[in-house]
């Protein structure tokens, strides 16, 4: 098992990352009240997963397993007081981190 932290700044964000052994898109846009958003494209930008809300204490891949992702996606924050990324912290203080299953 390994663990890797996505580097991520508080914005919108469209970018290319290889995630074990998979080279995904990862579009992150904040909605709001909706909080965080990701989506999860292939390199042609067609959508593999969209609308995963950005929150903690769950594998965000989990109910997608079928895709044969090699890893889960998990949100930390520093802070307990903060369950989910706010609009400043997300790569500061809030961090999504993906921990391979091999």
């Amino acid at each position: 098992m390994s663990i890797e932290e996505i580097p991520l700044t508080a914005e919108n964000q469209l970018f290319t990352i290889q995630l074990g052994g998979q080279k995904l898109r990862l579009r992150l846009i904040f909605r709001d009240s909706g909080g965080w958003i990701l989506d999860l494209l292939n390199l042609n930008d067609t959508p593999l997963v969209t609308g995963i809300p950005l929150v903690q204490g769950a594998d965000l891949l989990e109910s997608h397993s079928g895709l044969g992702f090699s890893g889960g996606l998990w949100v930390v924050s520093d802070d307990e007081a903060h369950e989910y990324p706010t609009k400043a912290n997300l790569g500061t203080l809030s961090h999504l981190y993906f921990v391979s299953r091999y």
